[in-house]
Order: C-alpha cells, then structure tokens, then sequence
C-alpha cells in the first residue's frame, strides 16, 4: 500500500450559505465545461480558505486541495480566462445574491434587521486602472494615498452579518453615499421601520432630513466641533454610568424632534490628553526652528514665514489652536534677522482641551430615553468597522489587481461572499462555544489530507492484478475529532475510487 498525490481537505460553510442551489436556478446552463454556480463556489472557497489571486487559484491552490473531487473539477479546467468569466457571470447576480442571503442567513441565525450599521472604506489597486473610470485618488484608508481607489459602502446586522453593499467611485465623500446606500437597500428589502447607526463621517443636515422624510430613525455621531454646543451640559453632574469608565447624559434637542447624547469616557480621555500633549510639543518645536530661521536672517519673507507657519498647523491640526503665533517685521534689524516670531499659550484653549478630552456626542430622532440603550447601540457600529478589517486582513479584498470596473466589482462581490461565509462558521462557532475566530478552525482542518491510496490486489489464481486507487482522507486526530464532534460535521473516509490508473 501506497499513500500518494496528497491534497489539502478543508472546511467552508458552502451548504449553510446556500450559494450554489441559489445560482443554479439563476445561472444560465448553457454549453461550458465547468457550471458558473461551480465557478463561482471555486471563487468563493478559494476567497475563504486561501486569498489570492485568480491567477494563484490556477497555478497552486487548486491543485493543492482536493476540489476536484468534491465539485467534480479536474484541475486543468480551473485556469484564469474561466475564473475571470466567472466573475462577470456572477456579477449580473449581486442583488438576487443579497437578497438570498438575507433571507438564508436570517433563517439560521434568527437574525434581526430592525438596527443597521453603515460604514464606508476604500481598497486601492495596483496598477493605473486607465480602464476603470471608478478608480479615482481619494481619501485613503489604508494609507496609500498614491494609489487609485474605490470605496465600498457596507451595512451590516449588530452581529456584523452582512445586508449588503455599494461600491463607488474612488474620490466619494462619505456623507454622499448616504441616500444611496439608503434607497438601494430600500429597492431590496422595501421601506421598514429601520434604525441606521452611521459614524460622523456620514453625518450632514441632509442626509438626516433625507432619513426622516422615509420615516426612517438614525443614531449617528457629530462632528467634534458641534460639542461646544453643549459646554454647560458638560460641566454639569447629571451623568449617568453605563459602564466602568464611561458617563453617558440625554439633552433634549431645540427642536424637539431629536435627542443628544453626551458621551464621556476616561479611557479616551487619557489617549487623547496624550496626543494633545504630543501634538502640541511637536508644534512648538517646529515653531523654535522657525523663529532661529527668523533669528539668523535665514528666513527674512513675512509671507513665507506665513506659509510655513501655515504647512506646521496643518500637520499638527489638532494642536493648532494651542499656541497662539505673532510674525512681525523688526522695526530696527537686528544683526540679520529682520522678523520677530512670539507664540503664547491661550488660556481658554486649555480650558476647554481639559474640559472635552474623552468626550463625544450623538444625535437621533428615537424616543428612546434610556441613555445606557442608545450608548450601546451605537458602539456596536464596531461590527461594521471589523467587517472591513477582516475583509482586509483575513479575506485580502486589498490590492485589487483587475483593471475594468466590472471585473473590479465582481472581486468585491466574491470577498462579499466570502464574507459571509465566514461570519456564518464564526456564528456556528460562538454557538458550539469555541470562540469566533475562524482562521484558527480553518488552518487547523488544513492539516487534514487528502490522498491517493494505492493498493495492490491479485487474482484469484495468485497472479498480479489490477492496482486499485482509492481517494481518502486521512483520520483526524483527537483535537480535529473534538472539533469536528463540536461542530456537528463527519469526514467522509472515501472520496472515490480511481479506476484503471494502472494495471501490472
């Protein structure tokens, strides 16, 4: 007995998604070799269990797995021209599959909808993308401001299940992807009495008048600048705790219609009188080589003394207002300097640096008057926010190597997919109690194997006969049977048997 040909056997949540019967129905069958729905799972699991390239799945992983046998697709008809088409094949899907999924994930997972979170980030290319009129410089979240970008618009449930996505162009400001994203969820699922939750960044007068003319509520968070609004409301003892370190108070809005929250938090508090104090000694030190610029006749142009000034500020934005900075001719030279640069420390900036650190407000149209229930749902917008890290990070929706805006489009909807999958084995995992972090299941069932085990047999004569290729699976040992047990799954011993390989 031989054990060759060894193959990775992993897991994915394909059934529980429900992906290929949704596409069967959907995807035309016309004359191809392989299905799309098959593709399109291929796409998908490869996005789930090994992110890379198409170009990837054909040269290495395909071939590394043991695919072939579970959808019925030898290797050498997984290559990228096929891989590619698939992706435009499933792009023409993308609402049917959202719809599908709300419905499929909503089922397994008694999910609700009444409480939405909205976030906005960017995922860059690389390359020119001369092709792709979307891709556009814009602001860049993953610090790659020399790149062009799109911006992915994604709502999701308050256990961070994805409802569904926008992409758009790449210099999109946040706040102007509101009504869209809002009427395109609307053209899905039809108008509900929903709550979006959305951070500052989408927040404009608007956008919240656009929401209450759909009956819609909102729980949204303010620019830092709207809290001086509030400066006596912050000074006053009426502050409720809602957890160790953090104070929470309701103002009522002058109009009636809406709510404040004032939120304070002494954790925050620290980090930012931190950056504060690091900001604003960075900026006196730009200052002090100035003014020896000035001292020396170095720097002798008031105007460019200004403009400097003006680049310094702008870098340490946040600790502008801090020092207060006078740029005057000299009225007798002195030796060769020709300015004098002074800078003091306003009183009142202090005061109030003191007074807002840690603190933040929100704003909404509910009639909730709990302050510890509307605190709560707002920082659950953080599942929007690791909805994009693990998009990034675990699922690597970032670079975007194609070139043509549909191409580019169908990537995104196949990390969307993948997505999903893996909020899916993170939920099976938080109800089988083993934590939510499904990368560690997933390199775990990659030491699982499967192989060709190639058996010699003889006649009944005694003399040499066929040579019997069996594909199995190897055993798992006691941690994979024990997760296995948790999660409620077998592995299948056989695979198939390979006939006629070889005959002696």
């Amino acid at each position: 007995m031989v054990l060759q040909c060894q193959r990775t056997f992993s897991i994915a949540p394909t059934a529980e998604v429900g992906l290929e019967g949704l596409l069967a129905g959907r995807m035309s069958a016309g004359r191809e070799d392989v299905p799309w729905p098959t593709v399109a799972a291929i796409l998908a699991i490869a996005r789930f269990c090994e992110p890379s390239s198409e170009l990837h799945i054909e040269d290495t992983w395909y071939r590394r797995t043991a695919l072939d046998d579970l959808v019925g697709v030898a290797a050498e008809q997984v290559h990228t021209d096929r891989l590619y088409a698939g992706l435009d094949a499933l792009l023409v899907h993308k609402e049917a599959i959202e719809r599908h999924l709300k419905a499929r994930l909503g089922d397994l997972f008694d999910l609700k909808y009444e409480l939405l979170f909205y976030d906005v980030t960017s995922t860059y290319f690389e390359g020119q993308c001369l092709g792709n009129p979307m891709a556009n410089r814009g602001y860049s979240r993953d610090s790659r401001p020399d790149c062009p970008q799109v911006c992915i618009g994604l709502v999701v449930t308050t256990d961070g299940m994805p409802l569904g996505y926008e992409v758009f162009d790449g210099n999109t400001g946040d706040s102007t992807t509101v009504e869209q994203i809002v009427e395109a969820m609307e053209a899905k699922y039809g108008r509900a009495d929903r709550v979006w939750v959305m951070d500052r960044g989408m927040v404009s007068e608007a956008n919240l008048a656009f929401i209450r003319g759909r009956g819609g509520s909102y729980l949204v968070g303010t620019p830092k600048a709207m809290l001086r609004q509030f400066e006596q409301y912050l000074v006053e003892k009426d502050w409720h705790e809602v957890q160790a370190g953090v104070e929470v108070k309701l103002v009522p809005g002058p109009d009636g219609q809406e709510t404040f929250i004032l939120a304070r938090s002494a954790d925050r508090r620290e980090k930012e009188r931190a950056m504060h104090e690091r900001f604003v000694g960075r900026l006196e030190e730009g200052l002090k080589k100035l003014a020896a610029s000035a001292a020396s006749g170095r720097l002798k142009d008031a105007g460019e003394a200004h403009r400097r000034l003006g680049r310094l500020q702008e870098r340490y934005w946040r600790a502008a207002g801090a020092l207060e900075v006078l740029i005057a001719p000299l009225a007798e030279p002195q030796g060769q300097a020709r300015l004098l640069m002074t800078w003091t420390r306003p009183k009142r900036w202090g005061e109030w640096a003191a007074l807002s650190e840690g603190c933040y407000l929100l704003r909404t149209n509910l009639t909730e008057t709990d302050p510890a229930t509307l605190w709560k749902r707002y920082i659950q917008l953080t599942e929007a926010e690791w909805a994009f890290r693990i998009a990034k990070d675990e699922l690597a929706i970032r670079p975007v190597w194609h070139q043509t805006a549909g191409r580019v489009k169908g990537h995104i909807l196949v990390c969307f997919l993948a997505y999903a999958m893996w909020k899916t084995l993170a939920q099976w995992m938080r109800g089988a109690g083993l934590g939510d972090a499904p990368r560690t299941v997933l390199e775990e069932f990659a030491r699982v194997k499967s192989g060709d085990v190639v058996l010699a047999t003889r006649m009944a004569n005694g003399q040499p006969g066929k040579t019997l290729r069996l594909r199995c699976v190897t055993s798992p040992d006691e941690g994979q049977k024990v997760l296995l047990s948790r999660l409620g799954l077998t592995l299948p011993q056989r695979l198939r048997r390979v006939d006629d390989i070889a005959q002696m």
